[in-house]
């Protein structure tokens, strides 16, 4: 029994203790936040508990990114806290990421004393339905003995279905009262599973089918069933792309995997999804991104969508067929299928193109962007971990780089910048035995290296690499692409990262080289403490295919 639970035994909990208590009773063993005093209480009860260690974060931005990569990378609710609408709209970017990620992640936020609301109290903000559209569901607490009733309930919702974030807001009077309810049974996730009728139709288009396909996204994470995704495939011979920001849901290095769909995906790639007859959304809420700005999917497609939330099935497309349903139950259900696929060649041909746009191709001419993802797949474990802010230098690690292992990559599919360095200590908290490395441009990068010294503070050697072009670098490319030469806004200063690192109690390397890259990475990789390597990057090599002269030329 921990501590705060054997409080019951000896007198009646607060509020706060009652929170912490379904906190321990999830075995949750991780909160991150900023401290505030609006909810001191519920720290105060986080400090008794042995089973709970928190995590204080430099900015309520970092505590939410790094809640949200902890609970991509565990498998487990992500916990953030933060005080009043000052703290609670620092940390808004995280919760819209966990948002459109489906991460179940719990934000609990300070409020000011309930008599004093309505009157524009200090910091105050009505917060539930601040973020309400950013959010699965919101509450303020308004009883103290309701505090077990309503957390319990907030770890139902954020895992239930389409995973998502819950935001309690917790009035700094109400936890102090009196909570008397013990915790119920433990949360068990729903596993909804396809019906006999459903897999008699998916076999009858299938049956049909000439060229078919599978897009993988998230859910087949959610619900651990990249196995099954991997035995379905090949008993049907199926060819396979990943959804945006999913690289990990199948291995690149299996013969029926076929490409991502993400920014700038080669076309050859786009054309497997074009050229399909048949496609099948495994888990995937068909982005705009995933879709390539809703451009891919047609008339002429039979599509079938599985996913476990009823709100995701047509919301983009209408399906010939949706089946509501968690991933890994529909898979391993759908594999009693009977059909013999002829489709044999055309998974293979598909599989070619994808080769053919993602081979990496290096000489003396090729960018250091190339020579860092050749020495990532090199000289790192297979199990690496990977997490990427916003900017044109992913594309190097989405095009190119190999993800042969599930739960390697940690990504934003919300696009938000300085996502990656925090997602990056997150993802360590979670796996401190694996190597962890975030890859960011020196504008992302700014935005939460704060957070380094949190790793410092924790002991956490994550690998950061800084991609530095001096400027806003995807928001210049479209510049050139639609006002060519007229450049406003987007160049950036000199900044010495690593003399910064240094002054967070990291370790600093400047790159310019591949050979001074390898060697970097190689310390990183012994180092009993965080590492920046900033990397000094062409500023005319504005994408993976592109100059700044090319897009000039071609406007």
């Amino acid at each position: 029994m921990s501590s705060v639970q054997s409080l019951k035994k000896q007198s009646q909990m607060n509020g706060a203790q009652g929170i912490v208590s379904v906190m321990e009773h999830e075995a949750v063993e991780k909160v991150f936040c900023v401290p505030g005093e609006s909810y001191l209480p519920v720290m105060d009860a986080i400090y008794d508990s042995s089973t709970i260690e928190l995590v204080s974060n430099r900015h309520e931005g970092g505590a939410a990114f790094m809640a949200e990569g902890y609970a991509k990378a565990s498998g487990k609710v992500g916990i953030v806290m933060a005080t009043r609408g000052v703290g609670g709209a620092n940390l808004t970017i995280g919760v819209h990421t966990a948002y459109q990620d489906s991460t179940p992640m719990i934000v609990l936020l300070g409020q000011v004393h309930s008599k004093f609301r309505g009157r524009e109290g200090f910091q105050e903000v009505d917060l539930d339905q601040f973020f309400k559209p950013i959010s699965k569901w919101t509450y303020e607490l308004q009883d103290g003995d309701r505090a077990i009733e309503i957390m319990q309930r907030a770890f139902r919702v954020a895992q239930s279905g389409r995973p998502g974030p819950v935001v309690i807001s917790l009035p700094e009077d109400v936890l102090k009262e009196v909570c008397d309810v013990e915790p119920g049974p433990q949360f068990v996730k729903p596993r909804p599973t396809t019906s006999q009728s459903e897999v008699n139709q998916l076999e009858n288009l299938l049956a049909e089918s000439k060229q078919p396909v599978v897009i993988a996204g998230g859910g087949v994470k959610s619900s651990q069933a990249e196995e099954a995704l991997v035995a379905f495939a090949e008993k049907f011979h199926l060819p396979v792309i990943t959804a945006f920001r999913r690289h990990d849901v199948f291995p690149h290095n299996h013969p029926l995997f076929c490409g991502h769909l993400g920014l700038g995906t080669n076309p050859n790639i786009v054309d497997t999804v074009k050229n399909a007859d048949t496609v099948l959304a495994v888990g995937t809420r068909l982005s705009e991104v995933t879709t390539q700005d809703y451009s891919i999917l047609s008339s002429s497609h039979k599509l079938v969508h599985i996913d476990i939330s009823d709100e995701v099935l047509g919301k983009v497309y209408a399906p010939q067929l949706g089946i509501q349903a968690d991933a890994k139950e529909a898979l391993e259900t759908c594999y009693q299928l009977t059909i013999q696929p002829t489709w044999k060649q055309w998974a293979s041909e598909r599989r070619k193109a994808y080769e053919k746009a993602s081979s990496l191709q290096l000489d003396e001419h090729s960018p250091i962007n190339s020579f860092v993802i050749d020495q990532l797949a090199k000289q790192l474990p297979s199990d690496t971990i990977y997490t990427n802010d916003a900017g044109n230098f992913a594309g190097w690690l989405h095009t190119y780089f190999p993800f042969n292992e599930r739960n390697t990559y940690v990504g934003p599919t919300s696009g938000a910048m300085g996502y990656g360095v925090p997602a990056a200590i997150g993802a360590k908290f979670a796996h401190p035995e694996r190597h962890v490395v975030s890859l960011s441009g020196d504008g992302g990068f700014m935005m939460t290296l704060q957070e380094i010294e949190t790793a410092a503070r924790n002991n956490l050697a994550t690998i950061h690499l800084v991609f530095n072009n001096h400027m806003y670098g995807t928001i210049r490319m479209h510049q050139e692409m639609h006002y060519p030469k007229k450049v406003i806004g987007t160049d950036l200063g000199s900044v010495n990262f690593v003399q910064i690192a240094e002054g967070l109690g990291a370790k600093g390397f400047l790159v310019e080289r591949a050979e001074e890259f390898q060697n970097a990475l190689s310390e990183a990789m012994n180092a009993a403490t965080p590492t920046v390597i900033e990397i000094l990057t062409d500023p005319e090599q504005i994408s993976i295919k592109k100059t700044i002269n090319d897009l000039r030329n071609q406007s």
